[in-house]
């Protein structure tokens, strides 16, 4: 089963991104945690995502869109990044996640990733022809 670990940051965690004297410290962290996931075969993505306020939000009402810089929430903690990852169950998902190394100080999200609905194989051979047409 994947799980997706989502990772949150308060404003230090995002400050030590870019901090000159306890940068490296955060960073070296990391590939050691993702070096683990891989060791133990049930890495299967991730990837660190760039600060909150890069963000673009998107909402479509009444068909047209509605774009908002920032963040879609006004939290103390953002969505900084996150793993997927294929582990038996949901305890092993969370042992896995605790290891994330600001599961101390910041929060971390462990949550199953819905498998898309199996289409008819009509329905497949439909898309297929229409997409290459």
């Amino acid at each position: 089963m994947n799980y997706a670990i989502l990772i949150y940051e308060g404003d230090e965690g995002f400050r030590l991104r870019t901090d000159t004297v306890d940068g490296p410290a955060y960073w070296a962290a990391w590939p050691a945690y993702s070096k683990a996931l891989q060791d133990a075969g049930v890495f299967v993505d991730g990837a660190g995502l760039e600060l909150p306020q890069t963000a673009t939000t998107l909402r479509v009402v009444d068909g047209k869109r509605q774009v908002q810089d920032g963040p879609f929430a006004e939290t103390k903690e953002q969505l900084g990044g996150f793993y997927i990852i294929n582990v038996p169950d949901l305890d092993t998902a969370l042992s896995w996640a605790s290891r994330i190394p600001v599961a101390k100080g910041g929060v971390v999200e462990v949550r199953p990733v819905m498998m898309a609905p199996e289409r008819p194989a009509s329905a497949s051979a439909t898309a297929s022809a229409t997409a290459s047409a």
